[in-house]
């Protein structure tokens, strides 16, 4: 398998060799503590070992589900919010067709849809304006089962299909993920016989990727999930090596707790791939949630280059020195387009005729990455071999350990997020949730 490669040779001018070797040590311990479960949150480390522990006998349970689904359904709607939607539209978009609800249907697959991950009433009324009468599936995904978004998008697309289909037949139609032993989701799923896989109870939401959470829709969408684990796993025995020098997540850990000490409080991480957009997503939310705590933390954004140059390219080359960016950077385009020749140069291009797209996409990264580190904009690139399964498993571990190792490195516990709740608890207040009472009156007078 080839492996994913971590450059920072265009980053090297903007920190010293000694202040990596004085974080390898402390380096050595997250990673210790992140290994034997000593650190902070060690209860949620269980993705450590999971692409390796993660049962055969399930993995081909899903795949089974997953054909089940494409066979049954026009439609699957998968609901889910924060960790329980980004990996699997993630992945959908990293491994398939830029048009692949468009094309769905003619080549033998559902569409994708995702709700429960907002609470406009527009957006669910178009949703189910574009089901119409097809026939569908539901994929709701909570722990508990009662987070406000997803509880209100299934009590209304559950409603929509009892209507369609009865009671009997929309529950076949119902596959529930959530905890194993408790919740209303867990509840509500065995008085009802809905196919549920398992949230492990060691793995938050944002590590769930590579879970039932995130790789039930992926394989409805006909991606082969056991090559995405075993690119997992490969990575796994790459980013457990205790050798800051041979570990590569560890190394983009340390340079980004470097940079951060330094004043880039802000990480752009850029791609020139519009498939790649989905994942951006999914990566604001693996580190701003694990990292965003006790008044600390680098603010992650994303932005898919070339598009975003044209918005947004004057800023991060002539504003404030606050950033650093890491860049994915896919080394085989999926798909190849010749430039055509023309009699007349009208639009200027003659110097391009003959030439693929990939190279001139591949110049673009390469011009800006020289502008930008000019600017004083360090550049860490990740190259990817190709945009498939075992490529996007690596990255995804990649990540994974790397912001935990930060978290680490900075002092707080990258596997919790007690600021989510704060929103959540006035939302509840103002709407007159019962046990929130107290803390109403003074809401109401403040907004």
């Amino acid at each position: 398998m080839e492996a994913i490669n971590f450059d920072y040779s265009k980053a090297v001018n903007f920190f010293k060799k000694a202040e990596m070797d004085n974080l390898s040590p402390f380096a050595k311990i997250a990673l210790h503590n992140l290994k034997e479960k000593e650190g902070v949150g060690a209860e949620f480390t269980d993705w450590v070992d999971w692409p390796k522990d993660f049962l055969q006998s399930e993995i081909e349970r899903i795949n089974q589900t997953a054909q089940k689904i494409r066979e049954n359904s026009d439609v699957l709607v998968v609901i889910g919010i924060g960790g329980s939607y980004l990996g699997a539209k993630a992945a959908i978009d990293f491994l398939n067709h830029s048009f692949y609800n468009l094309l769905a249907p003619s080549q033998g697959f559902p569409q994708i849809f995702f709700a429960g991950n907002n609470i406009s009433s527009t957006y669910l009324n178009d949703l189910i304006e574009v089901i119409g009468e097809r026939d569908f599936s539901i994929n709701v995904i909570s722990k508990s089962g009662t987070t406000t978004e997803p509880a209100i998008a299934f009590r209304i697309l559950k409603e929509k299909m009892i209507d369609k289909y009865g009671k009997e037949e929309a529950y076949q139609r119902i596959f529930a993920t959530t905890d194993q032993s408790k919740g209303a989701l867990k509840k509500e799923a065995d008085e009802n016989n809905y196919e549920s896989f398992v949230i492990p109870d060691g793995i938050g939401g944002r590590f769930s990727v590579l879970t039932p959470v995130g790789l039930l829709p992926i394989a409805v969408s006909g991606a082969h999930i056991e090559k995405i684990l075993q690119g997992a796993r490969f990575a796994r025995e790459n980013y457990l090596v205790d050798d800051l020098e041979n570990n590569q997540a560890m190394q983009y850990a340390v340079l980004r707790n470097i940079f951060y000490r330094k004043g880039k409080v802000n990480e752009l991480l850029v791609n020139y791939e519009p498939n790649l957009n989905a994942f951006g997503e999914w990566w604001k939310q693996l580190f701003g949630e694990s990292e965003g705590k006790d008044q600390k933390g680098i603010f992650p954004c994303s932005a898919n280059f070339s598009t975003d140059l044209h918005s947004i390219g004057q800023i991060i080359q002539d504003g404030q020195r606050n950033l650093f960016e890491t860049v994915l950077n896919i080394q085989t385009a999926r798909k190849e387009i010749e430039i055509p020749r023309l009699e007349e140069n009208i639009d200027g291009l003659s110097y391009l005729e003959g030439e693929m797209m990939s190279s001139v996409n591949q110049m673009a990264y390469k011009g800006t990455m020289i502008a930008h580190t000019d600017g004083s904009v360090p550049n860490l690139i990740i190259d990817l071999p190709a945009m498939n399964e075992e490529t996007l498993g690596q990255l995804i571990y990649f990540f994974e350990m790397a912001v935990s190792l930060s978290g680490y490195l900075n002092g707080v516990n990258p596997f919790d997020q007690p600021g989510v709740e704060a929103y959540k608890r006035n939302m509840f207040a103002l709407l007159g949730k019962p046990g929130y009472e107290d803390i109403s009156k003074e809401l109401s007078q403040r907004i």
